[in-house]
């Protein structure tokens, strides 16, 4: 049996996007910027997949760029902004995704800027008060703060923190990878000056992204070619991932309410059954337990060391694909872990949910989890599972 339980990293193409992008893989193959009825065809396309992205945000169709991704976003937005407004002081926290401290840090050691870390609570939460002292002292920064953390879930108060840019006259750039299309975001009630998505993070292909860059914003470009993306990112637009973005995106938006009671359900479930397991010492890693202060489909917990092993790699052998990293080996935890107080010498994996998951499915991790820990050395006597899992 196989289980995909790794949703935070990628998730399956929604069967109505795939219908949506076939005819873009055979009749209407034109090139956007071809001016013959083939390329008008395909322009036509992609400007009703931009309005689409603006209208779930609340933004206008000029405000949204298409990229190959979050990544490349990223960097545009960070490295756009550090170009034309000429930004001396960037605020971020340490357990931002590595596309964006790695961008940080390039331009750190090029001597553009200088990097204050906000303060972190013992769960991961951004000290809005220390990021309010980091401003006073440096007004006109460039904040770099993402919405949902892709690895413990935690959701961040992104309407303040746009409410202290105002104050302070700075810029705010919130990565919104892990959000879009699972969280509410209204740019009209919360006004944020950039943020990015990726498609393939909502069931929607790979190599396909966008950026909001707000309306008062014309950043540096990064790729430079024909002009494309009103001469913000040169290159081909990516028709097929375009649609099938946007796709994805309205099939998310028009399903959120439902696919967010499914998931938290899920997530409510395994958490149930894990504290019934037996396993001793779990735990979980940030706010990542909780459903009002972090994703949904996001669950990092932390277990013993196994003697032998890596409980991610039996769980793979298993046929359950889940994510993580281990401080029981010369491997180490992620940044992220490693960024908190606790937690450091477990193994913590993420299991990460999306709508095509069942009550069926954890039921059978959890079980193959106690199956793990009972067959190992150091955990007999500790983990003794003998229960019937219903829901």
């Amino acid at each position: 049996m196989e289980i995909y339980c790794d949703n935070a990293a990628t998730t399956a193409l929604d069967p109505e996007v795939i219908e949506a992008i076939l005819p873009f893989f055979a009749a209407s193959f034109g090139n956007p910027s071809s001016t013959h009825w083939a390329g008008r065809k395909v322009k036509d396309a992609i400007e009703d997949s931009r309005k689409l992205v603006a209208k779930v945000l609340n933004a206008s169709a000029e405000e949204i760029y298409f990229t190959s991704g979050a990544t490349e976003a990223i960097n545009l937005a960070i490295s756009g902004a550090i170009a034309k407004y000429d930004i001396s002081h960037v605020v971020t926290s340490k357990i931002e995704h590595k596309a964006v401290l790695q961008t940080i840090l390039q331009h750190e050691k090029s001597g553009d800027i200088e990097t204050s870390f906000v303060q972190l609570d013992e769960r991961g939460n951004v000290d809005l008060y220390h990021l309010e002292n980091l401003l006073r002292a440096n007004p006109q920064t460039l904040i770099c703060l993402m919405h949902g953390n892709n690895e413990i879930g935690n959701l961040t108060d992104i309407h303040a923190i746009s409410k202290l840019a105002q104050r302070y006259d700075s810029i705010f750039f919130t990565d919104t990878t892990q959000t879009i299309g699972k969280q509410w975001i209204d740019l009209t009630q919360t006004p944020i000056d950039f943020l990015v998505g990726s498609a393939h993070k909502f069931h929607g292909p790979k190599g396909a992204g966008f950026i909001y860059i707000n309306k008062k914003h014309r950043i540096h470009a990064q790729i430079f070619g024909g002009g494309q993306e009103k001469g913000q990112r040169g290159g081909t637009e990516n028709v097929t991932g375009i649609v099938g973005l946007a796709k994805a995106l309205e099939v998310a938006y028009r399903d959120l309410d439902s696919n967010h009671s499914v998931v938290s359900k899920l997530k409510q479930y395994m958490v149930s059954k894990l504290a019934i397991s037996g396993v001793y010492g779990i735990c979980y890693n940030g706010e990542s337990h909780s459903l009002e202060n972090s994703l949904v489909n996001i669950l990092n917990v932390s277990f013993p060391c196994l003697a032998a092993g890596s409980l991610v790699k039996s769980l793979d052998n298993l046929g359950i694909a889940v994510s993580g990293g281990s401080a029981c080996s010369s491997q180490g935890s992620s940044h992220v872990i490693s960024a908190l107080p606790c937690q450091k010498d477990k193994e913590n994996v993420r299991f990460s949910f999306s709508k095509f998951n069942t009550f069926d499915e954890i039921d059978h991790i959890v079980q193959a989890v106690v199956n793990i820990y009972n067959a190992d050395p150091a955990s007999r006597g500790q983990s003794r599972f003998r229960l019937e899992l219903t829901h």
